[in-house]
């Protein structure tokens, strides 16, 4: 490419990024938006440095570097962003509630409108993955290898399920004190590893476990963690617990599962992985106010903006894309960090280098499905943002529009910075 294309591409990038800054109201928390898409990437960058699909002869299954390579464990450490999630879907969730309250509309009509964003996407998921399952085993597939492509395409809804009973609690969830989610992961750990209680008791903890960063949400909306100082007691108190369970409690060092380990941190939560994410989100609270300065470049805005229109899309398939790439590959054979087995550094390295194919085959999904998410915003005109893109309850979101300048745009209440002093007169739509 000449200097004068290159040139030319910068060029439409700047006013791309313009009018998407432009679109946006001057008031609304960037920060949040950058939270949230910071934890979708770094859900989907962990899926497929952690996940490998190993050929043997007719089948595949999975198989994990971090159970060949437990030392790599660190890696878990950064890329098991689901708290940072939590927090920001909490944060949005009771705002959005406590707005609609404020403009009467009943409970009903909000988690009503909330989950048909949620869950729209998913159909066109669930669609795809039946046909293609049917099709897989009327052509001779082994069983195995569709159980292991269709487990780990669906693998996302879990998240989608709690995410979901979250939101439909918010308004019991709103004013909860996150210590009480916690005393219960607590006990529950307590009973299961200390007692000899029963295995399955853990699964209280699906929703236990993930309640404690949701209802740390609802303090930041209700003003409480504006403080650095409440950041820096949970991380270095989520840090300090992390540390001591692993090292003298025994549990693993993983925050993800890994196949054949007896314990996953993970499936379902332990303590250690909710004490992980307390320190997560202490250090998000802390990095608040440099991201809303980073956001103010309108290149590091656009790229976050664009991130959060398709969140949902990309959430539910980035699993598919490995999937598809790992399939087609298989027509040129077993290929390194594709299809072999993840025992040493060479298999990380060749994996790394698989990344841009899969954000490739990514893009490709997220082209012919976006249309599933939200109810087809994302449409720039004339300098705004409308439609129903951006910024919504969890991972689908609505509207990064501005105050409704054009007959075809909608008007977008924005999350604002919160204080003490102006928590209350805070609104997310």
């Amino acid at each position: 490419m000449t200097d004068i294309g290159v040139h030319a591409v910068r060029q439409r990038v700047r006013r791309g990024a313009g009018r998407i800054g432009a679109a946006t109201p001057p008031g609304r928390d960037r920060a949040v938006d950058a939270l949230r898409a910071a934890a979708v990437l770094g859900v989907v960058l962990g899926h497929w440095l952690v996940t490998a699909l190993v050929s043997d002869g007719r089948t595949l299954r999975t198989a994990s570097p971090l159970h060949h390579m437990p030392w790599l464990a660190p890696v878990s450490w950064t890329f098991q962003t689901l708290a940072v999630f939590f927090l920001v879907g909490g944060h949005i969730a009771t705002r959005g509630h406590a707005s609609a309250r404020a403009r009467g509309v009943p409970y009903r009509q909000w988690l009503t409108a909330r989950l048909s964003r949620l869950f729209k996407p998913v159909a066109a998921v669930l669609t795809l993955w039946t046909v293609a399952a049917v099709a897989l085993l009327l052509s001779g597939t082994e069983y195995g290898t569709v159980r292991t492509l269709v487990k780990l395409a669906l693998s996302p809804l879990w998240f989608l399920l709690v995410f979901a009973g979250l939101t439909a609690a918010t308004p019991l969830l709103a004013r909860l004190n996150p210590l009480w989610p916690l005393a219960v992961v607590l006990h529950v750990d307590l009973l299961r590893f200390g007692l000899g209680g029963p295995a399955w008791l853990g699964w209280v903890n699906v929703a236990a476990g993930w309640a404690v960063p949701y209802t740390l949400g609802a303090a930041w909306t209700r003003g409480e963690l504006e403080r650095r100082r409440a950041g820096w007691i949970l991380l270095v108190g989520g840090a300090a617990a992390t540390a001591g369970l692993v090292t003298w409690a025994g549990y693993p060092a993983s925050m993800v599962g890994v196949p054949g380990q007896g314990v996953s941190n993970l499936y379902p939560p332990t303590l250690a992985v909710v004490t992980f994410g307390l320190a997560q989100c202490g250090g998000a609270l802390l990095l608040r106010e440099r991201l809303r300065h980073a956001m103010r470049r309108p290149v590091a805005w656009a790229a976050v903006a664009l991130v959060n229109l398709t969140a949902m899309t990309v959430f539910l398939w980035h699993q598919t894309a490995l999937m598809a790439s790992t399939a087609t590959g298989l027509l040129a054979g077993r290929l390194p960090g594709l299809h072999t087995p993840p025992d040493g550094l060479a298999w990380v390295g060749d994996r790394l280098l698989w990344l841009p194919v899969f954000v490739l085959v990514l893009a490709v999904c997220c082209a012919a499905f976006r249309s599933f998410e939200g109810s087809g915003g994302g449409r720039l005109s004339g300098g705004e943002l409308s439609g129903e893109g951006l910024s919504g309850e969890g991972l689908s979101g609505e509207g990064l529009g501005g105050e409704g300048r054009g007959r075809g745009s909608r008007v977008v209440r924005a999350h604002r910075p919160s204080d003490r002093g102006a928590a209350k007169a805070a609104r997310h739509v």
